[in-house]
């Protein structure tokens, strides 16, 4: 099936807005919609949001790193075991720093990690589609269209769209 790409740019984030809940309300998918700016376009929650995970995967990473560094210690020192006058030859209280800072690296690798790969820089993503030229103080909002483009191109004229470019298959 081919797949053409519409260009819709506009001047006001509440245009935008509007245009976005009229388009997902026909159908379109919030996987199908992209926001291109010159500045960050602030829309209220609801309009385009996406789940994120980051959270989650800030504390497996961190929970990850900390008992993998823990059991690591605790290998080693078994492994080479040191006797000195009757102290344990493993103890929380003497891995307790390497336990707590490999934990905070681990909370920082996964979340920057996560944060690339919601970002679309280290995933594939789709080389074909058109990346629009940004006027200032413009907002353009890309949608994939599986189907015709009629509806969605009426969607964006009704929302305010000052020109709406179609791009892709004909």
């Amino acid at each position: 099936m081919p797949v053409s790409y519409l260009i819709g740019e506009f001047r006001e984030t509440e245009s935008v807005a509007a245009a976005i809940k009229e388009l997902r309300s026909s159908g379109v998918t919030v996987a199908d919609l992209d926001i291109f700016s010159e500045e960050p376009v602030e829309l209220h929650r609801g309009v385009l949001d996406r789940p994120s995970h980051m959270s989650l995967v800030s504390v497996i990473g961190a929970a990850v790193f900390g008992i993998g560094a823990t059991a690591l210690m605790r290998l080693a020192q078994y492994n080479y075991a040191v006797i000195t006058g009757g102290m344990p030859i493993f103890s929380f209280w003497g891995t307790g720093v390497i336990t707590f800072e490999t934990t905070m690296m681990g909370a920082v690798f996964s979340t920057f990690g996560y944060f690339l790969w919601e970002s679309g820089l280290i995933r594939k993503r789709d080389k074909t589609a058109p990346v629009p030229v940004v006027p200032p103080e413009g907002i353009c909002l890309r949608i994939r269209c599986l189907s015709d483009p009629a509806k969605p191109m009426a969607i964006l004229r009704s929302a305010g769209a000052v020109t709406i470019e179609k791009r892709g298959a004909e």
